[in-house]
């Protein structure tokens, strides 16, 4: 059991952080569809940079300081890279949903070509296996490895990352700020009804480019959480469609950061079904019940996203975006 919740919560953490993201440009009004693009972005700038640093001789006993740096490079990458979807849909005032399919085109393309210019391969690997430099155990908080924990402190304090921690503090803070400051006030209502909010003096555009940065910043570094959990940090161009699936969740969790924790844990725990079907032993002992159902791996694999298709179909409906998502704001049509 403490397995399947440790999977489950490292496949939730970059999906509820990604899912965020969206939701930052879709509150000040800006429909982020790259999302896919960014975390492809991110996943390469963090492989790139932890495998510069340790070819520099790092010691592994500072990985910890290294990780919390490579999420805030990955943040910077990804913010960078959305200010090309800012500057098409704020300045230029481009279709939206045009522009992010177009950056998720492009991402994967650089990264691929960057892998194969800089390093010779299509695949981007850290020198030293990312659970062997990363990876928390219980003998780093004083355990013996013999030591039998109660459920919640094998699943916290027992083969987990850093990132875990991190991701639940950065959703509390995220969410503070999106419900409980000005800053987060004048966001919303850059999304609802910018005419309104520019009659009291916010720069509706400037509220427009930092939501869709801070977006851009989160996606990056979601990416980068993701490959280094579930990938090995290896890059190769691709997420595994979890952007898209991270823009479902925001979709089914009406853009509230309370619904999308509960969702992005849902889908969480379809993806770890999904990536541990054949070596998933729910009790302990010793039985691997969905392997043993005889169901290909394939339909594990498949399960997410139809999932996805269905809830979609029914709830979409009664999801409600925000009313000036997605239109580009022209200050002189009021």
């Amino acid at each position: 059991m403490a397995f399947l919740i440790q999977q489950t919560i490292i496949y939730t953490i970059p999906l509820i952080i990604v899912a965020l993201a969206g939701v930052f440009a879709e509150r000040s009004g800006v429909i982020n569809l790259a999302l896919e693009g960014i975390m492809i972005i991110g996943a390469f700038v963090g492989a790139w940079f932890i495998r510069t640093i340790q070819g520099t001789g790092f010691d592994s006993d500072n990985a910890q300081w290294l990780l919390i740096l490579a999420m805030l490079v990955t943040a910077a990458a990804g913010a960078l890279f959305s200010l090309l979807l800012s500057f098409s849909a704020i300045t230029m005032k481009a279709d939206q949903t045009i522009g992010g399919t177009a950056l998720n085109l492009l991402a994967p393309a650089i990264t691929l070509f960057l892998i194969n210019i800089l390093f010779k391969q299509n695949t981007l690997n850290l020198l030293y296996d990312a659970p062997s430099w990363f990876m928390i155990f219980k003998t780093d908080f004083g355990f013996a490895r013999t030591d039998e924990l109660p459920l919640v402190g094998e699943v916290l304090l027992n083969k987990t990352y850093l990132t875990t921690y991190l991701g639940i503090l950065i959703y509390v803070i995220l969410s503070i700020i999106l419900y409980k400051t000005k800053f987060g006030l004048r966001l919303r209502a850059c999304g609802e009804h910018p005419q309104a909010a520019d009659s009291v003096g916010i720069n509706v555009y400037r509220m427009r480019y930092i939501g869709t940065t801070i977006s851009g910043a989160l996606a990056g570094m979601g990416g980068f959480i993701y490959a280094l959990t579930t990938s090995n940090g290896a890059s190769n161009g691709d997420v595994a469609g979890f952007g898209f699936l991270a823009l479902a969740v925001m979709i089914f969790g009406n853009w509230k950061p309370l619904n999308i924790a509960v969702v992005g844990t849902m889908f969480g725990l379809l993806k770890c079904v999904a990536a541990c079907s054949s070596t998933l032993d729910i009790n302990g002992d010793g039985v691997y019940a969905l392997a043993n159902l005889g169901i290909s791996n394939y339909w594990f694999n498949m399960l997410p996203y139809v999932i996805t298709l269905v809830v979609l179909a029914f709830t979409s409906k009664k999801s409600r975006a925000p009313k000036a998502e997605g239109i580009p704001y022209d200050k002189g049509s009021r």
